[in-house]
């Protein structure tokens, strides 16, 4: 597209049109030359197309914002007019479905539930094959292999797995499932939200298996408890929500955690961080450095501190406090504590200060606590400033300096009557490192920020920016570019580095 806003070439010039100035050609006469016999450019030789790197005249050089302005314009009325379809199941997986509820209650007459419970999926596949042969039969319904197999593992998946959830579980392209209730559920694959193809029978199924969920780590959900966090056998985590606080029916979030750990070597090769941020990092968690992750929603909080884990001496013995289990370190010697809530007559909690203060009588060298969303930080500020050092958590915060700040004020949300100086000083003579981690909008997740905490100047902490991720520009396909720079700065912890023997390497890496 030209300067203009018209496209270039006779396609996009209306009938009559005249050219740009200083495109047009003189008019050839009748006699023709030998080099007038090679092929004419597309649109005549009076009036060829225009080069996209060319532009059309010095004028349009010098109003560049009129084609930026016409296609934002464009993209704000595409999607001002955009129709949102719903994603309809496949004809064979209708079908398969619709057999399933012929075939599922005349099997549970012929199946002990308690017998079943205690077999494998695959013993219980091979016990329930003649079964289910013999309920076609009865039906009259004819299958081929294909749809026999396909009926066999839907009719597990419902007595022994999570039903319609269970393709999306084993699929390791998903990161995150989101169900909307019982017709509409998203999943997000390579950072981009997609509706899946899938819905189940009514609410009551969509609820029979948020509680299946919820009920294998011992929580429960219903009218009087609608809220639950709970994890899979895999570690993945999950949020429930039920009616009357869900409007739309019972809602499920997955964020589904790799079967293979994650390296901060491997965050590098996903361009997530460069070579010197990554060694600058694996210096952190190796020199016992108290660090901080902060970053938003599905920016990567938990998979940067597992990946710091890696990094723990295996002689060292770490202790992990969260609400619910989400961390997996890849370290030896590690023992994972969870907090529970009350019971119904609300008696029993046990919060992380609780643990936070029994995990002091357990030996540990590390204290790590999982995400941090009130007055709990206090608790990791105590295990920071105990002699732990080496500490970690994650928290949401959109940079650095708001991660400091939100520490200050969930602390004093809190009933501790501490002056807010006194906070302040105590954040800054605990935290070593903030590490900021961010999920862009085409999907990337970068590590934009890696921050020391200086220490205090007046009633203002100071701190100094080792990394910064700089926006550069975006390609056509919609991926956004930058740069990864090191200020230059010579490292305020290079002396705990200098104590494990690091301090040559660290500081190569910083300036």
């Amino acid at each position: 597209m030209s300067a203009f806003g018209r496209k270039n070439g006779p396609g996009g010039m209306k009938p009559g049109a005249r050219p740009s100035f200083g495109v047009a050609k003189p008019m050839r006469g009748g006699n023709k030359k030998a080099s007038d016999d090679a092929v004419p450019p597309p649109g005549g030789e009076q009036f060829p197309p225009l080069p996209n790197e060319e532009p059309a005249t010095e004028a349009a050089t010098s109003d560049t914002s009129q084609p930026n302005k016409a296609d934002a314009m464009t993209r704000l009325a595409d999607r001002a007019n955009m129709v949102h379809e719903q994603a309809e199941v496949s004809g064979f997986e209708a079908s398969v479905h619709k057999i399933k509820e012929q075939v599922l209650p005349r099997l549970l007459e012929r199946v002990d539930p308690e017998a079943a419970a205690t077999l494998t999926k695959e013993e219980l596949s091979e016990e329930f094959r003649p079964i289910i042969m013999e309920v076609l039969a009865e039906l009259k319904v004819t299958l081929n292999r294909r749809e026999q197999f396909a009926l066999e593992k839907v009719l597990i998946d419902e007595l022994l797995g999570f039903g319609p959830l269970e393709e999306l579980l084993s699929d390791p392209d998903v990161s995150d499932i989101m169900v909307n209730g019982p017709q509409q559920t998203y999943i997000e694959k390579k950072g981009k939200l997609q509706l899946a193809p899938i819905q189940f029978r009514d609410e009551q199924h969509l609820f029979q298996i948020a509680q299946r969920i919820v009920n294998q780590v011992g929580r429960r959900v219903d009218q009087t408890t609608p809220l639950a966090d709970a994890r899979l056998k895999d570690g993945s985590r999950v949020n429930v929500i039920v009616p009357p606080l869900s409007l739309r029916g019972t809602a499920i979030s997955i964020r589904k955690f790799s079967e293979k750990p994650i390296t901060l070597d491997m965050l590098k090769e996903w361009d997530s961080m460069n070579d010197k941020m990554c060694t600058a990092l694996k210096i952190a968690g190796a020199c016992r450095m108290n660090v901080v992750i902060s970053g938003g929603t599905g920016s990567g909080k938990t998979t940067m501190l597992n990946s710091l884990s890696k990094m723990i001496d295996p002689g060292e013995r770490v202790l992990t406090i969260e609400d619910a289990a989400e961390l997996r370190l890849q370290q030896p010697h590690w023992l994972p504590l969870e907090t529970r809530p009350p019971n119904l007559e609300g008696q029993g909690a046990i919060t992380i200060g609780d643990l936070v203060k029994n995990a002091l009588r357990m030996r540990p060298d590390r204290i790590i606590l999982g995400e941090i969303r009130g007055a709990e930080c206090f608790d990791l500020l105590a295990a920071m400033n105990t002699g732990h050092d080496g500490s970690m958590c994650t928290l949401h915060a959109n940079s650095p300096r708001e991660c400091l700040g939100r520490m200050e004020n969930m602390i004093m949300m809190g009933d501790i009557k501490i002056p807010k100086e006194a906070i302040s000083r105590q954040i800054a003579e605990s935290v070593d490192l903030i590490v900021q981690v961010k999920r862009l909008r085409d999907g990337s997740r970068r590590t934009t920020n890696i921050t020391e905490v200086i220490g205090m100047e007046g009633d203002v902490i100071v701190t100094q920016e080792l990394f910064k991720f700089e926006y550069l520009d975006e390609s056509e396909d919609g991926k956004i570019m930058g740069e990864f720079r090191s200020q230059g700065l010579r490292p305020y912890t290079l002396e705990k580095a200098r104590q494990f023997g690091f301090d040559q390497a660290y500081l190569e890496a910083c300036l």
